[in-house]
């Protein structure tokens, strides 16, 4: 089993998710009533909706991750699942995206862009720990 069915399957038992095909068109998500949360896109990149707040709040600690891909000015985080400790982090995540959307006031501007799919590229572990 993979690391990315690993992680849906143990977010499947969660009561405040429910899964659905991605918005974006590719991959596996899981939503809340209100948003969309995590995109699995493949067996190891997922993109989780933590939103603005939340990645402000988390930035230095987000980015001193090598699992945890950030764009600029995206909501989105893109997490690569290699690890059983990967999946952990993902989970944890996810918690801290519930709490988010449910505090997050109502839209009153434009809608956020897209999850990070073909917007970030992945590298392997060790070919981040070289540079």
């Amino acid at each position: 089993m993979t690391p990315a069915q690993r992680a849906m399957e143990r977010l499947g038992t969660w009561p405040d998710l429910t899964a659905c095909p991605a918005g974006c068109g590719t991959g596996q998500a899981f939503r809340t009533a209100r948003d969309e949360i995590v995109h699995f896109h493949s067996d190891r990149d997922v993109d989780l909706h933590l939103t603005r707040r939340a990645i402000q709040r988390f930035h230095y600690d987000l980015g001193g991750s090598s699992a945890i891909q950030l764009v600029p000015g995206s909501c989105w985080v893109t997490v690569h699942l290699d690890c059983a400790t990967d999946v952990d982090l993902l989970l944890s995540l996810v918690s801290v995206a519930l709490k988010a959307h449910q505090v997050r006031p109502p839209s009153t501007g434009p809608v956020p862009a897209g999850c990070n799919f073909h917007r970030v590229t992945v590298l392997p572990r060790d070919a981040v720990n070289e540079r």
